[in-house]
């Protein structure tokens, strides 16, 4: 299974319009070509025309099947400025104010999520996590019964014996520092139905721990404990298990050992870290040193597509990020 074509070729289906933040930046320009003439989704990028156009020339890109709007001398402005006033005025936001910030690209694509000028976004290359989910949580906030927006990182392993065919799923690994049992419960029903929704993979879910089954004492222990309670009055029927140290979770011979009644029996295909520390670290360490392809982070929770790159972000990743983006939008 080529995951990152299956995304793309399903993107194709039913085109979504995916807008791009950044669009000066010399990666999003190439990329933004890119997804237009792979016919991904109908993309639009933000920031100064002449600016956008001179890097373009400059790099031979084509911008022709590529829309590029410069927010502020958009004929969006006054729509976005009187719905973004309304938004927070019980902030006491004026109107001026209002206009103001929403010419920053951020939220003005943002704003055109909310207004239904665009399915989706895609940010980060120049911004960092925080920038980007700012105008997330103020305009298009969190989905109904969510209160904790989290990230996933999909794993392509080249050894195909773990997870479902070489294929996981890691969280959170990019967004909450130190999750409670009930946040850790939120994020692990979230990557599931992520793990489901995109890949129509069954989700076999391990809460991870430094302890298996009760076999260290500790309050980092208990709040995986707790979470794992949380999530099955929430989810029953879910596939899911803990706390498991990592090798229960996903070698059937330690599982027999350390967990033989666990439901998973060493067969996990997502990944719930207990903080944010170990997930980035986790992920990276299986990037770095099992050359697995690291794809994410999917933002997860949001009422709307809203994912967000890495700074440090190649011209493909934001390609594949855009496919992912306009599959969560399809899935609405």
């Amino acid at each position: 299974m080529d995951l990152l074509k299956d995304f793309k070729a399903r993107a194709k289906s039913d085109l979504k319009k995916i807008v791009l933040a950044e669009g000066e930046d010399e990666r999003i320009i190439k990329a933004a070509r890119a997804i237009a003439k792979e016919n991904i989704a109908e993309v639009t990028i933000l920031g100064n025309r002449s600016k956008i156009m001179s890097t373009a020339i400059y790099h031979d890109v084509s911008l022709n099947s590529v829309n590029i709007i410069e927010p502020e001398n958009s004929d969006y402005v006054a729509e976005f400025r009187d719905e973004f006033y309304e938004l927070r005025k019980h902030k006491g936001l004026s109107k001026e104010k209002a206009e103001e910030i929403i010419l920053d690209p951020l939220y003005f694509a943002t704003m055109m999520i909310y207004c239904n000028k665009a399915d989706g976004m895609v940010a980060g290359a120049v911004n960092a996590t925080g920038n980007v989910l700012r105008p997330a949580f103020q305009i298009v906030k969190t989905e109904a019964g969510i209160s904790t927006v989290s990230s996933a990182i999909i794993m392509v392993l080249k050894d195909k014996s773990f997870g479902h065919e070489g294929i996981m799923v890691f969280s959170d690994c990019a967004v909450n520092p130190a999750p409670n049992s009930e946040q850790l419960a939120e994020i692990a029903l979230a990557t599931a139905d992520t793990t489901r929704r995109l890949m129509d993979i069954e989700p076999k879910v391990a809460m991870l721990s430094f302890s298996t089954k009760g076999s260290a004492r500790h309050e980092y222990v208990e709040k995986v404990q707790k979470a794992v309670e949380i999530a099955h009055q929430n989810a029953p029927d879910l596939k899911l298990d803990g706390e498991l140290q990592l090798d229960a979770a996903i070698v059937e011979s330690v599982s027999a050992r350390k967990a033989p009644d666990s439901k998973l029996k060493g067969d996990a295909n997502v990944l719930i870290f207990p903080d944010l520390q170990s997930g980035n670290i986790g992920y990276k360490l299986v990037q770095r040193l099992a050359g697995a392809e690291a794809v994410g982070p999917i933002l997860q929770g949001l009422a709307a597509p809203i994912n967000d790159l890495s700074r440090g972000c190649s011209v493909e990743d934001i390609i594949n990020l855009t496919a992912i983006t306009a599959l969560q939008a399809q899935n609405g």
